[in-house]
């Protein structure tokens, strides 16, 4: 077939793709208002999951499901704005992997607000400032992100997501690679990237910054005096760097995980995770009867932190995440047991257990 003939196949078919999604739109709008008169939230992400499973499964063409995945997060981006003007409230600034990963959930077409800490992200969502809040919880390098888990004793927000983001750090900078004296960063990325930074730049000074997008912006200022960075490359395309290297962290699978926090937590899928935090009775067995309120129910519990109270000295909160719902009657019965040994019993909420 003649390329002329294939073009305008591609603009029969684009005008088709308009007038589909125009008609999706308008589905979508009568469910919104459905919603409205009913009281429930327009943000559905066990539905959003399941849909993309399942347009996953029914893929039958060329398009790869990261390709199929990506398509539809715009268009149901789309549709969230159109219905509610969602707003994101997120630990900012612009460009950082948090600010990534709340993208790769809600897409483009929604409203960010990049907040300066942890606690400004719950307090925006709690005084209804923004419908969601994204927030780092932990990262398979370093671990826990404590400042957050720390927030959840007080806080009368539910985890209602998660979501998994494989963070790529690399190399910024607007000079040759050979003319770099300093590397600026987060902690964390200095952290995930120490034996790659050993290797290949020994010498050089390593300043931390509160963020990658601080990072990239002082590389910027100050290329003169040999300034590089390393993060994300969100981060070097809103500075206007150039990634000299990608994907430079120690560990190829370096996995972040992220949680959506908001007023409701979701209903059961059938695949959940639920967490929760508590603090047991200051006597002897107590954690040992604490945790054996699952196994004797034979519950997966994938992750155990513990934090210090703050309100007495030696004395911890245990921050668990387990396998099921909090709405199932096994987790329900465990939950249950697990009270009549502690003094303080919150479920932080029960959301889709995604994989990569």
């Amino acid at each position: 077939m003649p390329l002329d003939d294939i073009r305008k196949t591609i603009d029969q078919i684009d005008t088709q793709l308009l007038d589909l999604l125009s008609q999706r739109a308008d589905a979508v709008h009568e469910v919104g208002e459905i919603k409205k008169k009913e009281g429930l939230q327009i943000y559905a992400p066990e539905r959003e999951d399941a849909l993309l499973k399942s347009l996953v499964e029914k893929n039958k063409g060329r398009l790869p499901e990261k390709s199929i995945r990506a398509i539809y997060r715009e268009i149901m981006s789309a549709a969230l704005a159109l219905e509610d003007h969602l707003k994101i409230a997120y630990l900012g600034p612009e460009g950082t992997w948090t600010h990534q990963a709340a993208i790769s959930k809600f897409g483009h077409s929604v409203d960010y607000s990049a907040q300066g800490n942890f606690s400004d992200v719950f307090d925006q969502v709690t005084r209804r400032h923004a419908n969601y809040g994204v927030v780092p919880i932990e990262n398979s390098t370093e671990g826990a992100v404590s400042s957050t888990l720390d927030l959840f004793v007080d806080s009368p927000l539910r985890i209602c997501s998660q979501i998994l983001l494989r963070i790529e750090n690399g190399l910024m900078a607007s000079i040759a690679r050979e003319d770099i004296k300093t590397l600026y960063s987060h902690p964390q990325v200095f952290g995930q990237c120490r034996n790659w930074i050993l290797r290949n730049f020994p010498e050089a000074d390593l300043v931390e910054c509160s963020s990658t997008t601080k990072a990239a912006q002082i590389a910027k200022e100050k290329a003169h005096e040999g300034a590089a960075a390393m993060g994300g490359p969100l981060a070097a395309e809103m500075s206007g760097l150039s990634m000299i290297e990608t994907a430079v962290q120690d560990r190829a699978t370096n996995t972040t995980r992220f949680l959506v926090i908001g007023e409701e937590t979701c209903p059961p899928t059938g695949n959940d995770r639920t967490s929760i935090l508590f603090s047991v009775h200051d006597k002897p067995g107590s954690l040992v009867k604490a945790l054996r309120a699952f196994d004797s129910l034979e519950i997966n519990l994938s992750k155990i932190e513990s934090r210090p109270s703050k309100q007495k000295d030696w004395e911890y909160i245990f921050y668990v995440d387990l396998a099921g719902h909090c709405e199932d009657p096994e987790v329900g019965e465990a939950l249950n047991t697990l009270e009549t040994h502690c003094s303080l019993v919150k479920i932080l909420g029960s959301y889709p257990n995604l994989s990569l």
